[in-house]
């Protein structure tokens, strides 16, 4: 497939967002599984779980090893002055911590092999109906006591604004790589929510990658508060906490976020974003240029399957 930018068609935007005014949330137009009942690793159970809330919790998706291993790799990556120039590596919003590492399967054989796996790609697959290609990977560090938080948001939302992916036919997967507990910042999200999209207002600025990625007084992409709200008081909040090797499968369009870490406990996940090769992207919707490779890929070449 092309790894070029193809022109959108003006007129096929079916997730208008970044507007001047506030505009009301409206139903998906997508399907969540794009394929029921096909083979894979989730049993029908959890497909229809998955379907209905968006998101699916998994335990021991990685071995002890397997996340030690990850760990070690986390650390050299942070370690090196070359890839924090390069744009991969983004500070905390207030200090010089580091608060994610991006494209680190292609910095590391560890994560490329974990990120290839059957059982990783497997899932994604079977949820999207179709070979997959890797749209993003990056490690999220919340470090002891002074970890920034995520606010609300859709990555949809941003992946169609900033990257032009069309449809919410991609997923996320947030495997742990230390304990995820209460107190030390877990993903949350709002069961159901995947089902409504929140536009959010606001023009994106040029080159917006470099200070939205660090989380911090966002002139456009956070869900508006409102909506949030009242799809909250309506479907509830979720918090996904579990050992080192667990994970969270969580669909593009999931209203999600996560609390700064105050705890003593460093807090470490490894996000795998996997977009259909059925839903390749194309010029921003809402955006002035395209984001760097490193954060959504245009090599759009499935995973190889039997890895």
């Amino acid at each position: 497939m092309s790894s070029t930018v193809r022109p959108a068609d003006a007129g096929d935007d079916l997730y208008p967002t970044r507007t001047t005014r506030p505009t009301a949330p409206f139903p998906r137009r997508h399907p969540v599984v794009w394929a029921p009942g096909a083979d894979g690793p989730l049993s029908a159970a959890e497909l229809t779980a998955y379907d209905r809330d968006g998101c699916l919790h998994l335990q021991a998706l990685l071995s002890a090893e397997q996340t030690a291993a990850c760990l070690a790799e986390t650390a050299r990556l942070t370690a090196e002055p070359a890839l924090r120039a390069s744009g991969r590596v983004v500070p905390e919003p207030d200090g010089d911590g580091v608060r994610s590492v991006f494209e680190v399967h292609a910095l590391s054989d560890t994560f490329r092999e974990i990120v290839h796996s059957a059982r990783l790609a497997g899932i994604a697959r079977q949820i999207l109906g179709s070979d997959v290609y890797v749209h993003q990977t990056r490690v999220n560090l919340k470090s002891a006591f002074d970890g920034s938080g995520f606010g609300w948001h859709s990555d949809f939302e941003t992946w169609h604004s900033e990257d032009g992916m069309p449809a919410p036919r991609a997923l996320s997967l947030s495997v742990a790589l230390t304990e995820n507990a209460p107190h030390n910042g877990p993903l949350m999200v709002i069961p159901g929510a995947h089902r409504t999209f929140v536009p959010s207002a606001g023009e994106t600025p040029p080159d917006y990658h470099r200070t939205s990625l660090r989380g911090k007084n966002l002139p456009a992409g956070p869900a508006d508060r409102t909506a949030v709200a009242a799809l909250a008081r309506e479907l509830g909040i979720r918090q996904f906490t579990g050992p080192a090797g667990s994970a969270v499968v969580f669909d593009s369009n999931s209203l999600h976020a996560s609390a700064p870490n105050v705890s003593p406990f460093a807090r470490t996940n490894l996000f795998v974003v996997y977009n259909s090769v059925e839903n390749t992207l194309g010029t921003p919707y809402a955006a002035p240029s395209p984001r760097p490779a490193y954060l959504a890929s245009r090599t759009f070449a499935p995973v190889p399957r039997g890895d």
